[in-house]
């Protein structure tokens, strides 16, 4: 229950949780653009790169549940301020690290830090509006919020080009420093001590099990995979806790989950659709930005630019999908959804080398729409037949499905092309035979096989051309699975009224 200041103060509360949840949204996509920068600057490889990206959404997702009793612990306000000043102190860290252990440490930091401040910030203006007046106020809010992914793209493209990554990162000490003096100076303190029994056994299990098996992902390529004693540790780790935590789950008096979310067929499904839109979807903006850096060519600017037609497609879809909920129902407008996914991919499916920059924007803002029309409908059939007294829970273990779904598949997504650019060189190359006249005479004067300068750029060009047949068959195999979710939405109970739709802002 909101104090009679924070009602009083609602105006100056509402902009300091606006910022400081525009901060977090902001920074899940500003960093895309800058990868290939951060990539040369931090002397990373392609797939170490990303642990930039993972790091930070698995940190979120760990630390989504705590945050929730943190807060009910110490109070909302102490617990808004710690995670926005970590969070900002954490983000001038990232933009001065050196080398890639220490952005990714930061990165984690960050997460963690930030993993309240979304849910948090709903939750108090909820508290602090009279119902009559949240409509208007959480689609003010939420339509400010996703501006983050829609701007985030260019903005973090002309701070690498015109200033530096590190940019990106420094760009929240003004943000966090406003949202820090409002939250300070405006809302009330609450005495926290409310908090609800923990299962902190259950909890470092699944710590434990998603760790492991994150970090398990994030270093196969680099280990050779099962051909390494390290992998072998991660992969055991990763088992025992997952075996600890459904023990703990199974048997407990206090689960980390509560067991009635397994028995509700609408929110086991949900969330495993939920689980397979992350992976399947999400992980495509984070290979994006490098596929047009170092294979068109384009800049950091350039490709970021390109990037935001994905967010208008989801910024178009987030205010429609209400409208067609109600006119047509939840599953159809699933379907939808998925067949603009699937479509989106099927397009990207088919880019080359020589195109502009049309393909990408228009896929973009197929997939950006087909991605906005997942989660309102998901959210209504997932929370349909589950206890009003598991909805919080329910939504604590939905988010955290998304964004390990999002970070899986980002590692998934870079051993694949890893492996298949692998595959194709050796296919491309075993047909280039130097004393082959037709060879000779088809390749340019500058790639001569006869010299070693020319067998380097004749190798560099097959590599090029190799990378663009694994992202084609990646996106291909993309657009074959997004279409094998729809049997999960068969066994979604479809509800009798289309109550109004819990809207959430996601991010891609």
């Amino acid at each position: 229950m909101a104090s009679t200041a924070d009602v009083a103060n609602r105006v100056p509360i509402t902009a300091a949780l606006m910022l400081a949840t525009l901060m977090n949204t902001l920074d899940s996509t500003i960093a895309n653009v800058a990868l290939p920068h951060m990539q040369g600057s931090l002397s990373a490889s392609q797939d170490q790169i990303t642990w930039v990206l993972t790091s930070y959404i698995i940190a979120t997702a760990i630390m989504t549940p705590l945050s929730g009793w943190l807060s009910l612990k110490i109070g909302r306000k102490p617990m808004f301020l710690a995670s926005i000043f970590t969070f900002t102190i954490a983000s001038m860290a990232c933009g001065a690290a050196t080398s890639l252990p220490e952005i990714v440490l930061f990165r984690l930091l960050q997460g963690i830090a930030g993993a309240s401040l979304m849910p948090l910030s709903q939750t108090v203006m909820l508290d602090i509006f009279p119902p009559r007046q949240i409509p208007t106020v959480m689609s003010i809010w939420s339509a400010a919020v996703i501006m983050g992914p829609i701007i985030g793209p260019a903005l973090g493209g002309w701070l690498t080009e015109n200033l530096s990554w590190r940019f990106v990162f420094y760009i929240n000490l003004p943000i966090g420093v406003l949202a820090f003096l409002g939250i300070y100076f405006y809302m009330a303190r609450d005495r926290g001590g409310q908090q609800r029994p923990f299962d902190f056994l259950g909890f470092g299990a699944l710590v434990s099990f998603i760790g492991a098996f994150q970090l398990m992902m994030d270093r196969g390529p680099s280990q050779d995979w099962f051909g390494s004693a390290e992998i072998w540790t991660e992969l055991v780790v990763a088992l025992i806790g997952l075996y600890i935590f459904i023990v703990q789950t199974l048997t407990a008096e206090n689960p980390f989950f509560h067991r009635d979310l397994a028995k509700d067929r609408n929110f086991v499904s949900c969330t495993l659709f939920g689980l397979f839109v992350g992976a399947l979807l999400f992980s495509t903006t984070a290979v994006l930005p490098s596929f047009m850096q170092n294979l068109l060519g384009y800049s950091a600017l350039q490709s970021g630019y390109a990037s935001m037609p994905r967010g208008l497609g989801s910024l178009v879809a987030f205010l429609s999908v209400p409208f067609l909920m109600t006119y047509i129902g939840a599953r159809p407008v699933l379907f939808i959804g998925i067949g603009l996914c699937a479509l989106a991919l099927a397009q990207m499916a088919r880019f080359d080398l020589s195109m502009t920059s049309g393909p990408i924007m228009s896929s973009g803002v197929i997939q950006g729409l087909g991605v906005g029309l997942l989660f309102a409908p998901l959210n209504t059939l997932a929370y349909v037949s589950l206890a009003p007294v598991h909805r919080t829970e329910g939504t604590i273990v939905s988010t955290m499905a998304r964004s390990l779904g999002s970070s899986l598949g980002i590692s998934l997504l870079q051993a694949t092309l890893i492996r298949n650019i692998a595959v194709a060189h050796a296919r491309l190359a075993e047909k280039i035979v130097a004393a082959d006249p037709v060879v000779r005479s088809a390749v340019s004067p500058l790639m001569d096989p006869t010299t070693s300068a020319g067998l380097q750029a004749l190798n560099g060009e097959v590599t090029r051309q190799a990378s663009m047949l694994a992202y084609n068959a990646i996106f291909a195999w993309m657009a074959l699975a997004t279409l094998l979710l729809i049997p999960l939405t068969l066994l979604m109970r479809q509800p009798r009224r289309i109550p109004s739709p819990i809207l959430e802002i996601q991010h891609d």
